[in-house]
């Protein structure tokens, strides 16, 4: 199975993320909204989206009691969406109600570590010693796979040890993508598209790696030809 580019629309609303959008033409075939331009163009921004013939992500990153979640999985499921997302440490109760609501055709990925967080600040939010981020994702990671979730999501570099106790049995997301000599911007765990792939990645979300190119269409173009010449997992 091929990885798939999904682009980051990370941007404050509609307008601009539909000009983003014809900016990059119909590569970008696999978007992602977030809290930001959902909360201000909601619905309407993902349904002319989908009107458009491009998946979304809907990367809300849930993590509330289960009924919530279970009836807002219900919601995006009507939207058409491909993939949501809910904070694996909302526990397996509440991944199982996410995986409920959102029905066979909307996959649930878990939120793992996010990717700004390294061991000391993960240490300190959870208020434990964390030695290595990489045993807290693999932890979460098997709490997602008894919920019945489709995947996770964690950085590149966790996924290859994913991959390795879960094989395909868990999807992969993984943000945090930069180009080579790109600027890790906000971000404490990065890597580059062609290690996400030989981590096992089934999906590599492009920010401003691409958004904030000189050509955005030709870094999506570059992005996509890697992830087309690479030997699937």
């Amino acid at each position: 199975m091929k990885s798939r580019a999904i682009v980051a629309l990370d941007v404050p609303d509609g307008a601009q993320a539909l000009a983003l959008v014809a900016r990059l033409g119909v590569r970008a075939d696999f978007v992602k909204v977030g809290s930001e331009l959902f909360t201000a163009a909601g619905p309407e921004l993902v349904a002319r989206m989908r009107a458009d013939a491009r998946d979304v992500f809907l990367d809300l990153k849930w993590h509330d009691i289960p009924t919530t979640v279970r009836n807002a999985a219900r919601s995006a499921s009507l939207l058409d969406v491909r993939l949501v997302t809910v904070h694996a440490s909302g526990g397996r109760a509440m991944m199982e109600a996410a995986v409920e609501g959102a029905g066979p055709s909307c996959g649930v990925l878990a939120v793992t570590v996010l990717t700004s967080l390294d061991a000391a600040s993960l240490g300190a939010a959870w208020g434990r010693s964390v030695a290595r981020v990489e045993d807290e994702v693999l932890r979460l990671a098997e709490l997602a796979r008894a919920a019945g979730a489709r995947g996770i999501v964690c950085s590149g570099a966790e996924a290859a040890a994913v991959h390795a106790a879960y094989g395909n049995a868990l999807e992969l997301l993984v943000p945090g993508i930069r180009l080579a000599g790109g600027d890790a911007h906000d971000q404490a765990r990065v890597v580059t598209p062609e290690a996400a792939i030989a981590a096992g990645a089934t999906y590599l979300v492009l920010g401003r790696a691409v958004t904030a190119a000189a050509d955005p269409a030709a870094a999506l173009a570059a992005v996509q030809n890697t992830l087309s010449t690479s030997h699937p997992r």
